[in-house]
């Protein structure tokens, strides 16, 4: 692997959680592997009023604890601390913004990342501050975390303002979903193997599950959660970033634009989801006490910092359906939510039935189906007939399983380290683009204002169930059931 050339990033939020948990392991990790070496430039911006070395021993406890001890080590430490540095920057003051120019100036040359890993509800302030302090050079990129506004007005305000100082193609909107080995794998297993386009349609598809469960709470983060929720914390940019990569027709060639083009056609076709059909179309839940893992754990209501009264939910199940001549009538499921009964990540495909059985004691209810789990664990399974050992022909489901972590002996990269090496060598293929940012909200909006109109409140479920009993009757209404549910 080519070491990158000198490069520098200045990571806004610098001593927040995800640049402490994420970004500097992820950066530490690219350090070991080689495609990074000291001549990097690594700027934590923040409020707090530290000292350098009292930074470098924060980033190192992180980095300590979340780095496994076969790559962390005090030698390789020492190597790579020489790139952090630490200034203390208010995002509100523009005065605060010169003095970082000024500190910066020298480096101009070089590509230079700045990553906005603050609240949302800085970025408008940062971009104008950017602005007026003239910080943004043409070696420069952004990268704006999600959720990116809370819905499409806010979102546009938010581009238009960085819009102001970076040019489209310097505006990384970064989901670090598509940075997973197994949704890399995704785009592998569609667009570089033959024998499964045939059947990536209507007619040879029944239907499809999207599942993100989590069985944490909102683990300290009530107030940011409180005013978000589920549909707009992950269906709006994960899971529908997701569907658009199961969906999309095959891109031309694997520029950044040309796949991003496929993926906006999705977003337009899909139905809308409104007032007139919000209730057959989703369901909204709330967890209320349970029991996760054997520990006895609080509703969402009782949680810290959680408004009394609050209906935010922490449960969305959604029927979504795509108009285009290869998915009309393919129902497309999305499930995500809070305490559920396992973390799991998963797309699971259920093809249609062969058009005559010839056998007559045929396995029922066992139809071919492919599952592409990505987390815990990452791997692909196909289910298939076959015959079961004996005087009869009996058919049985029998798994052809490819566990990616077996077959690949190589530590994978994880989701940050792709994006951020992505950034710095300017690669946009997976990061949403402005017009897809807007047309995901753009189905997004109708559905919370749906739920406004008709009065739609979360249905409870018990933490450490799979959600309310109405996400069942969703699937079922269909003559289906969520895979967990068979």
């Amino acid at each position: 692997m080519a070491t990158l050339d000198p490069f520098e990033i200045v990571l806004f939020g610098g001593t927040g959680d995800l640049a402490m948990r994420k970004l500097i392991p992820a950066l530490f990790q690219r350090f070991v592997a080689g495609q990074i070496d000291t001549r990097a430039h690594i700027l934590a911006a923040a409020s707090s009023a530290l000292t350098r070395e009292a930074y470098v021993q924060k980033a190192q406890e992180h980095c300590r604890e979340h780095v496994s001890a076969e790559d962390f080590t005090d030698a390789r430490w020492n190597e790579f601390a020489g790139c952090l540095d630490y200034q203390q920057v208010d995002a509100t003051k523009v005065e605060d913004f010169k003095a970082l120019k000024a500190r910066i100036a020298s480096r101009d040359a070089q590509t230079r990342v700045w990553f906005l890993s603050t609240s949302p509800s800085l970025y408008i302030a940062t971009a104008a501050n950017m602005a007026a302090a003239g910080v943004v050079t043409p070696n420069s990129r952004v990268v704006l975390e999600k959720p990116l506004g809370t819905d499409r007005a806010s979102a546009h305000r938010i581009n238009e303002e960085v819009a102001k100082s970076f040019a489209e193609n310097q505006i990384y909107r970064i989901d670090h979903y598509l940075g997973k080995e197994p949704v890399q794998n995704l785009l592998a297993l569609r667009f570089g193997n033959a024998f499964f386009e045939p059947l990536w349609r209507r007619g040879r598809i029944r239907h499809v599950q999207i599942t993100v469960a989590e069985q944490l709470g909102v683990e300290g983060r009530a107030k940011f959660y409180d005013e978000t929720g589920a549909l707009r914390d992950m269906v709006q940019n994960h899971m529908l970033q997701l569907l658009c990569i199961l969906a999309m027709e095959p891109p031309a060639n694997s520029e950044a634009d040309t796949v991003r083009d496929e993926k906006l056609k999705v977003l337009r076709a899909l139905r809308p989801i409104d007032e007139k059909n919000v209730e057959q179309k989703t369901v909204r839940g709330q967890y209320k006490a349970g029991t996760v893992n054997g520990e006895n754990v609080p509703g969402y209501a009782d949680e810290p910092g959680v408004p009394a009264g609050s209906t935010t939910e922490t449960f969305v199940a959604i029927k979504a359906e795509i108009d285009n001549w290869r998915w009309a009538g393919v129902p497309f499921y999305l499930r995500t939510g809070k305490r559920l009964q396992h973390a799991l990540a998963e797309i699971a495909i259920t093809f249609d039935d062969v058009p005559l059985s010839i056998f007559q004691n045929r396995a029922q209810d066992a139809p071919n189906q492919l599952v592409i789990r990505l987390q815990p664990d990452e791997s692909i399974t196909l289910t298939i007939l076959a015959k079961a050992p004996g005087d009869a022909m009996r058919l049985r489901p029998v798994n052809l399983a490819l566990d990616l972590g077996e077959s690949f002996k190589e530590r994978p990269m994880s989701a940050y380290e792709r994006l951020l090496m992505d950034v710095v060598k300017g690669n946009l293929t997976l990061f949403m683009r402005r017009d897809e940012l807007d047309t995901a909200w753009s189905w997004i909006d109708p559905i919370r204002a749906g739920w406004a109109a008709t009065g739609n409140q979360p249905k409870t479920y018990a933490a450490g169930s799979w959600g309310p009993a109405a996400a069942t009757a969703l699937i079922g209404r269909d003559g289906y059931a969520w895979r967990d549910e068979t």
